[in-house]
């Protein structure tokens, strides 16, 4: 019998393996199914897929509502039997099962043991307390609403790879205003794909700066085929959306959380594509009408403001303005007689006044005493000479006679 080496013991636990001392798979899986055996039993909700029976045992996939994400599960043939609907693909169940590992393939599944269908109305319990969640943080009120474009750069949207929307959408939106643009998201509308697709088309159309509107379309469907547009994750994107979004999913009973958040509401696809932009002619005839009645406008202005610059032109005091200059003309004609009297006789009195000065002005000045043939005589420095004392010979003197002067040198 041959010894293992002590240099060959396996590692007794995880974190002494090592690339020279691995754990072989044989001992790995026993130990992942012993901590998968500690784990609890979990109810666990899901839609079914791939369903299987093989003698007692029913083998199924459960996949997640909202995600890319499955288990694989079994159930007892007499649960499913006992379940009183038939386990089809789509089928949403709650299943009360125990993970197991199994060593030999290395897989996880949930051993079910019971199993009970989710019911209509536990699933429009559940949308109802998501609503009033929501409602409470205000992601439905309508001061957050925002109003659409009048005329849209850019349309975005959002719409399924295959269906009537997108044709409903463009055809209308293309018919009324036959230059609008779209950029379009194909997506997929229902099963576990429908929110993260839609969700990332949203947040993708509302970073480009040229669209001005995002519109989510879907032509109906089931209660359960919508589920996905109540999704919490897809709701709160279009809240957070700024740019204006309007919900076209068109199911008029049951209506989805995104009818709630959107900026507006379109009962169909089709109706979203006449809301989303202008109808042309419509624009054109009230531009039309508008003209016509700004044209009349003008017009009863002009005759207006023409008939009362005819009524002023009219009066008396327009038609002859010089009529109404004439009783002032001939005040002003009498004043300026009196003016004229009354300036005539001052001037006259103001001349015999001077007469009278001049001739007491005459009398008294020393010219009328030279008219008589008397002399005034000043010497050099215009100093009058009163006394003979005080010229010396040769000095210069100046006589001043009634016209003119003269100089001359006095003699000893």
């Amino acid at each position: 019998m041959t010894e293992t080496p002590a240099s060959h013991t396996l590692p007794a636990t995880a974190g002494e393996t090592s690339a020279e001392r691995p754990w072989p798979v044989r001992h790995l899986s026993p130990k992942i199914g012993d901590f998968v055996s500690r784990l609890p039993a979990v109810w666990v909700e899901g839609q079914v897929l791939n369903v299987k029976r093989w003698r007692h045992l029913v083998f199924l996939t459960l996949r997640d509502t909202d995600e890319n994400m499955s288990l694989s599960a079994t159930l007892p043939a007499r649960e499913a039997d006992a379940l009183g609907v038939d386990l089809v693909d789509g089928t949403r169940v709650v299943i009360h099962a125990k993970p197991e590992w199994w060593t030999r393939s290395g897989s996880l599944q949930m051993a079910g043991r019971e199993v009970r269908q989710v019911g209509l109305g536990d699933l429009l319990a559940r949308l109802e307390a998501l609503k009033e969640a929501l409602a409470r943080e205000g992601l439905f009120d309508l001061d957050r609403k925002v109003p659409l474009p009048f005329i849209p750069r850019v349309v975005g949207l959002v719409c399924a790879t295959q269906g009537d929307a997108e044709h409903d959408v463009v055809e209308n939106a293309t018919r009324r205003w036959p230059g609008v643009t779209f950029a379009i998201r194909r997506v997929t509308v229902q099963g576990p794909r429908a929110v993260p697709e839609t969700t990332a088309a949203i947040r993708e159309l509302d970073a480009i700066e040229d669209v001005d509107v995002i519109v989510v379309a879907r032509g109906g469907g089931s209660f359960e085929d919508l589920l996905p547009f109540s999704d919490e994750a897809l709701v709160r994107a279009a809240a957070a959306c700024e740019t204006p979004l309007v919900s076209a999913i068109g199911h008029e009973k049951d209506s989805p959380l995104l009818d709630l958040v959107a900026d507006y509401r379109a009962s169909t696809p089709t109706d979203a594509g006449k809301r989303i932009v202008p109808d042309a002619a419509a624009e054109a005839q009230g531009i039309a009408r508008s003209r016509v009645t700004m044209a009349a406008a003008v017009e009863r202005a002009v005759a207006r403001e023409s008939a009362g610059l005819a009524a002023l032109r009219s009066r008396p005091v327009l038609a002859r303005p010089e009529a109404m200059l004439a009783p002032y003309a001939e005040a002003v004609t009498r004043l300026r007689e009196r003016s004229t009297t009354v300036t005539t006789a001052r001037i006259d009195r103001a001349v015999a006044a001077t007469r009278e000065l001049t001739a007491s002005l005459r009398a008294l000045s020393p010219l009328s005493t030279l008219e008589r043939g008397f002399a005034v005589v000043r010497d050099a420095a215009g100093t009058v000479v009163r006394d003979a004392a005080d010229v010396h010979a040769g000095d210069v003197l100046r006589v001043r006679l009634a016209r003119g002067e003269v100089e001359a040198v006095a003699r000893g």
